[in-house]
């Protein structure tokens, strides 16, 4: 209790207060506008968190992440255009609604799954993150490693129907991670005599050059007009209880998406996509879904708002990154020398109650502000894609710059703002990519402590238990994995 207390403590902190209603408002803004989103956001900010204390910095970034999961239902339900590829399926179940004259009731039930999910994902993360962390003070290397090697394995079997083109990103994104000096020789690696090189390849630059400045070149190559904004008729407040008439879809949604959220790798696309189907299959009125069903959308968003607060659970617990925005986050931790783990409890145990409270506060503002604002929030789904464009590039190239005073920076954020937009025009996925340049440290510096203290016998990794379990279970995974998809192919072929 008094854990918790010394968070709430925090809240009292006008930074902290100010980074919350800011990250909130922004994130639902940004949610709502296709082609902004989280990830380009938080890419943009990103340099401008490293000169605020740790929880205010990360608060701004949360209420950009935890927002935009809110806000992307704004343009699926009143232009069917979802902001995110979270909101297909809203939008795919919003159209009925908004034919029938519905938008209102859609929209309402929207928000209210919304905010029971992610409520319900914070007290998970209060109540799962500490518990896991001390059972993780019981792992050595060995056990990090395999850890670390599993969020990797996690992320590209999560990458259904492009699991080789994830494979092949992660490949890079770790090749990647060996550019510079190598700690325990110090030797150069892959710097060909670059004094740039020398500290590998810089994250912010990277972050910002393949998420914001590649979404900045898609923008400014789109073509269309923006569609024509639905009008919102009667009350939000009218369909807020409408939720509870399906406790099981609205808390089982819930639940997977937290569960989700804890496994690296999963993200809120395929768990929304896997429950969606699940939730079809048990609902009495699973024959209405795709056709305007309220389940449908309490499905989406539940599931869509639960993940990102439990993603966090393995970052602090653990230390280990599972998605593209946590990653981000980690670069946070690292600037303010907060190292995420098992320790992070004892050494900085105001700081993780803060972040406690500060979500779960959060989405009391973003579930306020929506309520007062939607209206005027839709507006900015029409916004020009080309002019976002420019302004998402203007602002990338200013960060980078910021982040080091350095035009080497720009340079290298340019040539991954070429890459990532020649793999977006491929399809490919970039998540990989920054899991693999944050993980490949992780994982190389564990494998190393593990076979040293062994003397270098690869057997250590199958000689203790806990290391053991997480072998076998991987590899029945990925066993698993393979033999689903062969199957997959021979049933197309026949």
């Amino acid at each position: 209790m008094e854990f918790l207390w010394t968070g709430l403590m925090q809240l009292g902190d006008p930074s902290v207060a100010l980074a919350m209603v800011v990250g909130a408002i922004l994130g639902v803004v940004v949610g709502a506008i296709p082609g902004a989103g989280a990830a380009v956001t938080i890419s943009i900010l990103l340099p401008t968190t490293f000169a605020m204390e740790p929880l205010t910095g990360m608060t701004l970034l949360l209420g950009v992440y935890c927002g935009s999961a809110y806000g992307s239902a704004i343009p699926a339900i009143m232009i069917n255009t979802p902001g995110s590829p979270v909101a297909v399926l809203t939008a795919l179940e919003a159209r009925p609604f908004v034919l029938r004259g519905e938008a209102r009731r859609a929209m309402s039930l929207a928000y209210s799954s919304s905010f029971v999910g992610g409520v319900l994902a914070v007290l998970a993360l209060m109540l799962l993150t500490l518990p896991l962390a001390k059972v993780a003070k019981n792992f050595g290397s060995a056990e990090f490693a395999m850890l670390a090697l599993a969020a990797l394995v996690l992320v590209v079997i999560g990458h259904t129907g492009a699991r080789v083109a994830a494979a092949a990103a992660m490949a890079f994104g770790l090749f990647l991670s060996t550019v510079g000096i190598e700690t325990a020789f110090s030797t150069q690696r892959y710097t060909f005599g670059s004094p740039a090189l020398l500290g590998g390849i810089p994250l912010v630059p990277m972050v910002i050059g393949l998420f914001a400045m590649s979404e900045a070149l898609v923008q400014l190559t789109a073509r269309g007009a923006p569609p024509a904004v639905v009008q919102l008729k009667g009350r939000f407040f009218d369909g807020f209880s409408e939720v509870f008439r399906y406790p099981r879809t609205l808390f089982g949604s819930s639940a997977f998406g937290i569960l989700c959220g804890i496994m690296p790798g999963v993200g809120e696309f395929l768990a929304q996509q896997v429950n969606y189907v699940w939730a079809r299959k048990l609902s009495p009125e699973g024959h209405l879904f795709g056709k305007g069903a309220p389940e449908g959308i309490i499905v989406s968003e539940a599931t869509n708002n639960s993940v990102p607060p439990a993603a966090l659970i393995p970052m602090l617990a653990l230390g280990i990154p599972g998605e593209e925005l946590t990653a981000m986050m980690l670069a946070v931790f690292l600037v303010h020398n907060v190292v995420p783990g098992p320790d992070l409890f004892l050494t900085r145990p105001e700081f993780v109650a803060g972040l406690y409270w500060t979500l779960l506060v959060m989405n009391f503002i973003i579930i306020g502000f929506l309520l007062l604002a939607t209206g005027l929030i839709a507006r900015a789904a029409l916004i020009n894609k080309r002019f976002l464009g420019v302004a998402i590039l203007t602002l990338s190239l200013i960060g980078t710059y910021a982040s080091n005073y350095n035009f080497t920076d720009v340079g290298i954020a340019m040539a991954f703002a070429l890459l990532g937009f020649i793999l977006r025009s491929h399809r490919w996925p970039l998540t990989p990519i920054l899991l693999g340049l944050v993980m490949g440290p992780i994982l190389e510096g564990r494998m190393r402590q593990a076979l040293g203290g062994a003397n270098g016998d690869l057997t250590i990794f199958v000689t203790r238990p806990i290391s053991a379990i997480m072998v076998a279970a991987l590899a029945l995974l990925i066993v698993m994995t393979v033999r689903a998809d062969w199957k997959a192919r021979k049933e197309v072929t026949t």
